[in-house]
Formats: C-alpha cells, sequence, structure tokens
C-alpha cells in the first residue's frame, strides 16, 4: 500500500443515555465523548468534550463534534453550547448554527466560556424546563 492509500476508519457514535455523553469509538475502540444534559423538549446542553491522550491531535474532537451535531440534527434537536471546545468549533463553521437553540445558546466565545469554568460560584447558564 502506497503513503497516499489511506485505509478507511470504521467509526460508530454511541448514545450512552445512562453515563449521559456521546461516544466515538474507532475500530471498535472509545477514543472521544461528549458529556450532555437533555432537556425539554428536545435541547441539549454539550457541557465537555473529552479525547483518550493516545488519541490527541488526531482530529477526534472535531469529528466527534460533528458526529453529535449530525445526530441532534437527525432528532430535528437544537444545542446550548457550554464546552469551550464546542462553542470554538460553532466559531468556525456555519454548517451548524441552525441547530443551536435561539432562546438557549449558551457562550458565543471560547474564553468566556473557558472563564465560566474557572469562576468561583458560576451563574448557571442551562436551566431545566420542564
Amino acid at each position: 500500500m502506497s503513503s497516499e492509500e489511506q485505509v478507511p476508519v470504521a467509526e460508530r457514535l454511541i448514545d450512552n443515555i445512562d453515563r449521559g455523553r456521546f461516544e466515538l469509538y474507532r475500530h471498535h475502540d472509545l477514543v472521544g465523548w461528549l458529556y450532555y444534559t437533555r432537556l425539554k423538549p428536545n435541547r441539549y446542553a454539550l457541557r465537555h468534550t473529552e479525547v483518550e491522550s493516545s488519541h490527541h491531535h488526531q482530529g477526534v474532537g472535531g469529528t466527534l463534534v460533528g458526529r453529535v451535531f449530525d445526530e441532534i440534527r437527525s432528532r430535528e434537536g437544537t444545542v446550548t453550547a457550554i464546552c469551550p471546545f464546542v462553542v470554538d468549533y460553532l466559531s468556525r463553521t456555519t454548517t451548524y448554527a441552525d441547530l443551536v437553540d435561539p432562546r438557549h445558546p449558551g457562550y458565543t466565545d471560547r474564553a468566556a466560556a473557558e472563564s465560566a469554568l474557572t469562576a468561583p460560584d458560576p451563574v448557571p447558564v442551562v436551566s431545566k424546563h420542564r
């Protein structure tokens, strides 16, 4: 096989409802996950993204977030962006702008999202409406 040929990567996105996270698997290995809170009526507060350290700098985070957005779109849901990585991802594309909940968009820039994580008594950004 030449260096120009690429082996297709077998990926699978799982909604692990019990853990409150979407999980991305590559070749049966868990490589990243995105924690969420499901809010009524069909809104997902995307709270925190993690990538296995052995898969850093391989595009896992971006792939994961894109796949999560595609899944939420297929469910006709909306998102509230809390996670700094998700906020940054949204700032670099308009592809998923229609998914951001207009009443509860979350943070609009990464710096604001990161500073909220380090605030001594952060004001809740997301409220559960039932």
